[in-house]
Order: structure tokens, then sequence, then C-alpha cells
């Protein structure tokens, strides 16, 4: 028996080629100085600092606003469209640690800051004199600032101070460093000096010390007594001398 065979013929279907075009949405953003994140700018006093905002994937024009913490910066008209500058000048100490902010003003979400870093070396202050009676506390305060932080020592006389357990005790912060002494002699009297570096300087302070003799000191319970006597006596006295007139 002969065999059927069946011609299979393909059917192609056409191919539809449907291309899609992808649009990427990117966002609006601001940068500063082109940093798009908030970043530290180092510094030094005396110096100049020129903060420049400007704005990202936008179309339109926007406003922008500037801060210094929490405060905001006054612009003028011109300065204030798609990008705006501020100046920091001159650069001091108190601007150490600040932020500036640049804003969206119809979105203040939108933003970004820098924090000034202001590097000096340290700057000391305190009372210079203590005058203090003996057998009584005291306590030397050398105050400083400076950035990077600083280390402290104390010495007296020009000496390396040679600290006593239980008689001296030194406290240290960022920004405080103290010399305590209890029960003060005379052989505490002089100057102490204290001396703070750090890496980009040293700065030393004098504190004259001066140990006054100890006052003599009456017991209250005896001078009350002594009073109530030299009273008694004293009106008996007057009582007396009427007795006398009117006997007279």
């Amino acid at each position: 028996m002969a065999q059927r065979h069946s011609l299979a013929v393909p059917y192609r279907a056409p191919a539809l080629a449907i291309s899609f075009l992808a649009c990427v949405a990117t966002g609006l953003e601001l940068s500063i100085n082109n940093h798009a994140a908030d970043f530290p700018l180092s510094t030094r006093p005396g110096s100049s600092v020129s903060l420049s905002c400007l704005v990202h994937n936008s179309s339109q024009a926007e406003n922008l606003l500037w801060y210094r913490g929490d405060g905001q910066v006054g612009l003028k008209d011109g300065n204030k469209v798609n990008i705006s500058h501020i100046c920091i000048s001159p650069v001091n100490e108190s601007d150490n640690g600040v932020t500036f902010t640049c804003k969206l003003a119809r979105d203040k979400s939108v933003q970004v800051s820098v924090t000034l870093d202001v590097e000096f070396p340290p700057q000391l202050s305190g009372k210079e004199t203590l005058q203090i009676e003996e057998e009584k506390d005291v306590t030397l305060t050398c105050n400083s600032k400076s950035n990077p932080q600083a280390q402290a020592a104390w010495y007296k006389d020009n000496n390396n101070l040679i600290l006593q357990q239980g008689r001296h005790k030194l406290l240290q912060t960022s920004e405080v460093f103290q010399l305590s002494i209890r029960k003060v002699k005379k052989s505490d009297n002089g100057t102490y000096t204290c001396v703070v570096e750090s890496s980009l300087g040293k700065g030393t302070k004098d504190f004259h010390l001066i140990i006054e003799d100890k006052k003599a000191v009456f017991p209250t319970e005896a001078v009350i007594a002594a009073a109530v006597v030299v009273a008694i006596t004293i009106f008996f006295g007057i009582a007396s001398r009427k007795d006398k007139l009117f006997k007279v």
C-alpha cells in the first residue's frame, strides 16, 4: 500500500516590530560649587569663601533661597533665579561649624548644604590673677578655642608642674582646661602657665596665684556670748546711774 505523505507548508506570521521610546524622567536637583550632596568646606580665618548654587534638570525658571543656619540670607533680585551666589568675607573663627543651605523656593525639600570647617590655632582666655586664702581650694580655668582640637599641659614658674595625688586635679574638655588645688599652701604661690597645642600652633596663658595669710576666725558662739555680756553690763550700768539720780 502506498504511503500517503502530507506536505506541511510552514506558516510564517509577519513579525510586528514595536519600538518603545524609553523616557527617563530625571529629577530636579541643586548643587553648591559642583557638589550635589552635602559636604564640608575647609578654610582659614581672614579668607573669603564664594558659594554658587545651581539648578539642574529644570526647563523653567526656578527661584532659590539661601540660609545661614536657620536664618534666611537676603538676596538681590538678580541673584535668585536658577543660579545664586553668596560670599562669606572675611571668614572668622565664629563661622566654624556653620551650615549654609541652598533651597528651591517652591519646594524646600530640594536642597543642598555646605558646612564650614574653619581651622585656626588655639586662642586662650581666663582670669589671670587669683587671690586665695591659705588652706582653701582654688581652680585655675584656661578657656581654649581651636580647630582641630588641642591638648593642654600645665607648668609652674616655667617648670613642669609636679602633680600631687589628692591635692592636684586636672579636668579637660574640648574648650576648657582646669587645674584644681586643694587646701593651698604658701608654697603654691607662683605663676602657672597653661600651654595648649594643636597641629596648627601653640597658645600660652599665665595665671598668677597669690596665697594670702589665713585669717583668724573667732567662734560664733563666743562672739555672741561676749556681745550679750557687754549688753547686759551696759544695761545694768545705766540702771544703776538712774537709781543714784533718783535718790539725790
